[in-house]
């Protein structure tokens, strides 16, 4: 028997996975009828993302707010 439903019930889980979600679809995935990223279409970003940027941008977040964040997870 599963205890889970494999997903977080948390919503500010949710809202950081829909995050991920929007940087990927507006940064790093080129789409077939632009040929370009949206932000590359709306002038936002001259150049394509890759995953790794995604997940730099997200280290550098985390290790800005690391106090708070913590303090988040105790409390």
């Amino acid at each position: 028997m599963r205890l889970t439903n494999g997903f977080s019930k948390k919503i500010e889980n949710h809202v950081h996975a829909l995050a991920i979600y929007f940087v990927h679809y507006n940064f790093v995935r080129i789409h077939q009828t632009l040929r370009v990223t949206p932000a590359m279409a709306a002038g936002i970003e001259k150049r394509l993302w890759s995953m790794m940027d995604v997940v730099e941008m997200i280290d550098e977040y985390v290790a800005r707010h690391a106090a708070n964040l913590a303090e988040r997870l105790i409390g």
